[in-house]
């Protein structure tokens, strides 16, 4: 078992943990994607559809984490939906982009984009059955 000393700088050694849904086809194209592009290997990735994964240990409940992306950083801020996908790209150098995805107008209709991705996103990767939505194997 992990003391709280160690666990604190494990968490130091990244700039964030992002907690993702492994069962989500494109959830992990894009952190697959991150992971290639994040060559200091800032992030970490946990994928809440591991077995074993306890949410509750973390802190979450598995419908928070369910309901959209989460992240924590070191000192223990956590962040969620679009600003955690903002921070990603950020620490991959493309702080330009990022720096457009904050201006007014533009931040709304992307966290609102989101919003409706992360509530349908069990039925638009073919995840439900007759309207019934499953998560895990």
């Amino acid at each position: 078992m992990n003391s709280p000393v160690k666990a604190s700088e494990e968490r130091e050694r990244y700039a964030m943990e992002v907690f993702f849904d492994g069962d989500c086809p494109l959830c992990t194209r894009e952190v697959n994607m991150i992971r290639r592009r994040d060559k200091v290997g800032r992030i970490r990735f946990t994928d809440i559809a591991a077995p074993g994964f306890d949410a509750g240990a973390r802190g979450f409940t598995m419908q928070e984490l369910m309901d959209e992306i989460r992240a924590e950083l070191p000192d223990g801020t956590r962040i969620h939906g679009v600003e955690v996908f903002r921070r990603m790209y950020d620490l991959m150098g493309l702080g330009p982009l990022v720096s457009v995805t904050r201006l007014w107008g533009v931040r709304q209709g992307l966290d609102g984009l989101y919003k409706v991705w992360a509530k349908h996103r069990l039925k638009l990767t073919g995840r439900c059955v007759d309207d019934v939505c499953t998560v895990g194997g």
